[in-house]
């Protein structure tokens, strides 16, 4: 694969006004992706966005360059990841536009694509649109330019797809739940999906102004819900991040339960069914907990590299539907094709509901490991994690653990960080051994 210079793993991200998220690059990024997908017969791509201020800027200047490589847009609005890349598919559009920086602050933003399959751009048409940059932008003839229209009714069906995973013959009639939507993506959609159900709703994080995006709310800063579900004394708390790809949830004791025990719900409630097919994509970082909860059902479970677009990549190589970082990201393929923050929790819901059990119960099943991570930064050149004292010392700590734990260490693939793992079932043991990998990680940096 060639190397990349503007597509990370998740499309193009940046700070608004620095390279590359500026309005002229973004610009020539619209019309390179527009010769490409022109090749491949399309006159139409779909463009949704998240509530970041900087998306009216962006989809302006998307929507140029793709009409002056002679393709047409259709506008969302607001609209979560998943949603966009169900409407890709929907409407048989070459491709899909989300301008969304998911979980970031809101003066990040970020580009990625969909294509006519709902799923992520194969890698030689990220190359394409990346040779295409580096040439002069041109204009199709007059007659040839794109167009724009509007997608009015994006939102309701969208509602009634979400809807349409749970079954008709259930509804949500005896839970109280807090919603968080991050003041992102979802905050006109996911109270919508769950108070139509059935369910009595709590909203917080409906309030977007453009720049509370992820500001102490949502999946990345669970505290505002957990308090809510205890005051308000709901049965479960859903949070989701800025583009309603992610969820983490809390039970009504204030718990948090995240992408692991998600996984692992959904799973064992389909094998219950006797509708399970496979197995279950963790990553790297996924806890010994839901491997060896798994293992005890007799669910088979593989590690893929950390990443939702790794995770789905290894669900189509085994040919199996339930994957999932702890992080939150939890793609369902018998579902949809995308990790979908308000269909996962859906799935969850349906497992409380039919068994009349609490989340809190649900998610006992699986005993998590203490897990500590820590993230060192470094300078120079050289990689820290090749010093023979930080392979010294990580050895030592696999040894101490006795194949009751594990050590992780690996490089950011965003910053200059390392990120240092220690899992086991001795918490002092991995708050010890955690540490004396840091500082020799330090030492070595």
């Amino acid at each position: 694969m060639a190397e990349r210079k503007y597509f990370g793993t998740d499309g193009v991200r940046g700070k608004v006004g620095e390279a590359p998220i500026t309005p002229d690059f973004v610009l020539k990024l619209g019309w390179a992706a527009g010769k490409v997908l022109a090749r491949h017969g399309s006159k139409r791509v779909i463009i949704g966005k998240d509530t970041r201020i900087s998306g009216y800027m962006l989809e302006s200047a998307l929507e140029a360059g793709l009409a002056a490589a002679g393709v047409s847009v259709a506008f969302t609005g607001p609209m979560p990841t998943p949603a966009v890349a169900y409407l890709t598919r929907t409407f048989r559009a070459q491709a899909g536009i989300v301008i969304s920086a998911s979980h970031n602050p809101f003066y990040d933003n970020g580009i990625k694509f969909f294509s006519i399959e709902g799923e992520k751009l194969p890698d030689d048409v990220e190359e394409a649109i990346e040779a295409e940059l580096e040439k002069n932008l041109t204009c199709v003839e007059s007659e040839l330019i794109g167009k724009s229209s509007r997608i009015n009714d994006a939102a309701g069906r969208y509602i009634e797809f979400c809807k349409g995973t749970f079954p008709a013959d259930l509804n949500l009639k005896s839970l109280k739940i807090v919603v968080d939507c991050a003041n992102g993506a979802t905050y006109h959609i996911a109270p919508s999906v769950f108070s139509e159900l059935g369910a009595e709703i709590i909203k917080i994080g409906c309030e977007p102004d453009g720049m509370n995006i992820n500001e102490k709310c949502g999946a990345t800063d669970i505290e505002a819900l957990r308090q809510k579900v205890l005051n308000e004394k709901a049965d479960v708390g859903l949070a989701l991040d800025g583009d309603g790809d992610r969820i983490i949830m809390i039970d009504h004791l204030g718990n948090k339960v995240d992408g692991d025990q998600i996984s692992f719900i959904i799973a064992r409630e389909i094998l219950r069914r006797g509708k399970l097919k496979g197995g279950v994509v963790g990553t790297l970082m996924s806890n010994m907990g839901l491997e060896i909860a798994l293992k005890q059902l007799g669910i088979p479970f593989e590690r893929a590299k950390v990443g939702d677009r790794y995770v789905l990549e290894k669900l189509q190589q085994k040919g199996w539907k339930i994957g999932a970082e702890n992080s939150g990201h939890v793609i369902l393929l018998d579902k949809t094709t995308t990790g979908d923050g308000i269909i996962a929790g859906l799935q969850v819901l349906r497992a409380m509901v039919q068994n009349s059990m609490s989340l809190n119960d649900l998610a006992s099943g699986m005993k998590l490991f203490p897990q500590l991570l820590l993230n060192v930064r470094f300078k120079g050149e050289h990689d820290p994690l090749e010093a023979v004292n930080v392979k010294d010392i990580a050895e030592q700590a696999e040894k101490a653990l006795a194949g009751k734990g594990r050590v992780l260490l690996r490089k950011s693939g965003t910053e200059p960080l390392i990120r240092v793992m220690v899992e086991g079932e001795d918490e002092e043991l991995v708050t010890l051994w955690a540490h004396k990998i840091k500082d020799a990680v330090v030492a070595a940096g």
